[in-house]
């Protein structure tokens, strides 16, 4: 498949982009805070699943998803979050990315639920194992932990989830129509020469 040319006009100029979106309302800009309240660690004990945007030196971007027990994320204080880095497929584009950059962004997602908590701050990989110890965090983790330094804590608008209706069962393709992943990964592999 051939990358088309796109003759297109591309907005580059911020305030240009803010002339066609309007100011934020004064709610939407202070409902932002610097630590975790006792209300974002009630969201992150129910949430089983986040999603941590990373990027490298050079700013390319990766999202990977993160999932365990609700609650496996730990609140160590008002300022840090721990998780446990779990044995995967051994890429490990996020640690990588987080040793060269810390800028870390978290959207943390609670099944039946459309609002998500978006998290922003700073990562660390740590190896101590009686702090890993110290988490009581079942399964096996590879032997380290991420501790993120809070910076911004809010809850996102709804309008995605709702529009996409996510948790309406109503709305999911039947299962034979889901895409094969086997599908999906053989082919790709096909164009890199792997059969």
């Amino acid at each position: 498949m051939e990358k088309q040319p796109l003759d297109l006009p591309f907005i580059s100029d911020a305030k240009e982009l803010k002339s066609m979106v309007g100011e934020s309302s004064e709610r939407v800009r202070n409902k932002v805070i610097p630590f975790v309240d006792s209300h974002v660690q009630n969201f992150i004990t129910k949430s089983p699943l986040f999603f941590l945007s990373t990027s490298d030196q050079d700013g390319k971007c990766d999202v990977s998803p993160r999932g365990d027990e609700p609650g496996f994320v730990r609140v160590f204080d008002s300022y840090r979050l721990v998780y446990p880095e779990r044995p995967g497929n051994r890429r490990i584009d996020s640690l990588l990315n987080i040793l060269s950059d810390p800028g870390v962004g978290m959207l943390f997602v609670i099944p039946g639920l459309n609002e998500v908590l978006r998290i922003n701050g700073t990562a660390r990989i740590t190896k101590d194992e009686e702090f890993i110890k110290s988490m009581n965090w079942e399964g096996k983790t590879i032997g380290a932990a991420v501790i993120v330094e809070v910076e911004e804590c809010f809850i996102h608008c709804p309008r995605a989830f709702h529009q996409a209706g996510l948790w309406d069962a109503a709305t999911w393709a039947k299962s034979e129509e889901l895409p094969s992943v086997n599908e999906l990964l053989q082919a790709h592999l096909k164009i890199n020469g792997l059969n």
